[in-house]
């Protein structure tokens, strides 16, 4: 265990001050792109920072590069909509990769209301030796023009450039919660509470709508859409969730409006259960495809369920994340926790799912020997050389030393918002304003603690330093 402690280190973690924390600062969506190379951040204050993996280190082949800040915009400002007398927030709700087609990197942000794809770019030379244009850009005197000659790019600073290519405005009457590029890489689809739209990447003026659950009568309204999907491998299939638990797969072939879904997953509920709070706790808040496509991971309040898409009954997994939570749900309601919206990820290989909860806790569940591991995103855990070790929550009865209470919980420090690399075991994780990434250095392997409690760490914060361009 000594040896495995040894081989972990602290490459890069992304912090803020706690005490000047303002609004604007906390991360709202993490990202990803397909290789791992690029993570994308956005915040409440409708700014993007992206952060780009440094190439191994010749001194050390076998380390895994840093991530250090790469580029920083503003996506969307505040806006004020006069005629419904709504102020659209700038804050960012989802940002999505394209898959990358050529050298320049493009990205779709989204608010409440516009999306924007964004064209991500680099600039090392510069040309010089016009023959009609002086070293400033200036027009040149033709009299003073006596020879030709031939323009050549020099070397220069390393420069990235970000450009906005297409707005997509005026497609939703409600807030956008979820946007989902298609495996064609032409279209994508975005989704309020009670429509989903499909885009092409191309027109920025005209949208098909593909699932409108508004009912004629608002009064009869029972359910919202929460979150959508498009399948990985298939074009034509889509996933969204909603406010009551349920799935519905649709298949875009069988009509153009798919207000019939091809397959309902939902549970039963059981009735010894049912209470005040049932409903609020069974919504989905985040439903996502595995890399393979054959199964879906989804996050309520209190669970994560993996589900078969050939078995639409129940789920076929069902992992716990914060059960001890479920004898305060009173006082959650009360303080509107209950409602808080936690993601989900998948690992490269499908084989551990990753969540968040309270008091900056994330959570791990290895399907194959169902274990599972509690481990704390914190400023102890992003000093140098710091390993993470895992955590438990004591309901009752004996404690251990490093046992920390249900009540002493923190609910102002929650873990809403995860991203798993695509490849390898390295994982982001947004606690309030801070962004920590933390990886295994052993290749290939995610270790779990053993039932006894003392153990191993499957990961390391990346290193502690301010982020200048997230302060």
């Amino acid at each position: 265990m000594g040896e495995d402690t040894d081989t972990r280190k602290i490459n890069h973690s992304f912090l803020r001050d706690h005490s000047y924390v303002t609004e604007a600062d906390i991360i709202s969506t993490v990202e990803f792109n397909h290789t791992g190379e690029l993570l994308a951040t956005g915040d409440k204050g409708g700014r993007v920072v992206i952060f780009q993996r440094e190439p191994e280190s010749k001194n050390a082949p076998h380390s895994q590069g840093e991530y250090d800040v790469y580029s920083t915009f503003q996506s969307h400002e505040p806006e004020f909509d006069y005629l419904k007398s709504l102020e659209i927030e700038e804050k960012i709700n989802k940002i999505k990769w394209l898959p990358q087609q050529n050298a320049a990197h493009s990205l779709l942000s989204t608010n409440d209301k516009t999306i924007k794809l964004w064209k991500i770019t680099e600039r090392d030379k510069r040309p010089e030796g016009y023959n009609l244009k002086d070293e400033e850009g200036k027009l040149k005197d033709l009299s003073t023009v006596t020879s030709l000659q031939v323009p050549v790019l020099k070397p220069m600073d390393l420069m990235v450039e970000v450009s906005p290519r297409r707005i997509f405005a005026n497609g939703h009457t409600y807030h956008i919660n979820s946007i989902s590029v298609n495996s064609d890489c032409e279209t994508y689809m975005s989704a309020d509470d009670l429509r989903i739209n499909l885009w092409h990447l191309a027109i920025t003026d005209r949208s098909f709508n593909i699932v409108d659950i508004k009912p004629a009568n608002m009064e009869d309204l029972t359910e919202v859409i929460t979150a959508s999907e498009f399948h990985p491998h298939h074009c034509n299939l889509f996933v969204y969730s909603s406010s009551k638990g349920s799935l519905r797969l649709c298949d875009m072939r069988a009509a153009a409006l798919c207000d019939k879904h091809s397959k309902l997953f939902e549970e039963p509920e059981d009735p010894s259960n049912r209470s005040f709070f049932s409903e609020i706790i069974s919504s989905v808040s985040d439903v996502k495809f595995s890399h393979s496509g054959r199964y879906m991971l989804t996050r309520d309040y209190l669970t994560v369920k993996v589900w078969d898409l050939n078995m639409e009954a129940r789920p076929i997994e069902t992992y716990q994340v914060h059960d001890y939570l479920r004898s305060k749900l009173c006082s959650l309601y009360e303080n509107d926790c209950i409602f808080d919206k936690f993601e989900c990820a998948w690992n490269g290989s499908d084989s551990v799912i990753m969540t968040g909860a309270y008091n900056n806790f994330f959570r791990m569940f290895d399907r194959n020997t169902k274990r599972d591991v509690t481990l704390e995103a914190s400023r102890e855990s992003s000093k140098p050389r710091a390993v993470l070790k895992p955590r438990r929550v004591c309901v009752g009865g004996k404690r251990r030393r490093d046992d920390i209470s249900v009540d002493s919980l923190d609910f102002t420090k929650k873990i809403l918002h995860t991203a798993w690399h695509p490849a390898e075991n390295i994982i982001a994780i947004a606690a309030t304003n801070n962004l920590y990434i933390f990886q295994d250095k052993v290749p290939g392997l995610v270790r779990f603690p053993e039932r006894s409690g003392v153990g191993f760490v499957f990961c390391v914060p990346v290193s502690s330093s301010d982020s200048p361009a997230i302060c």
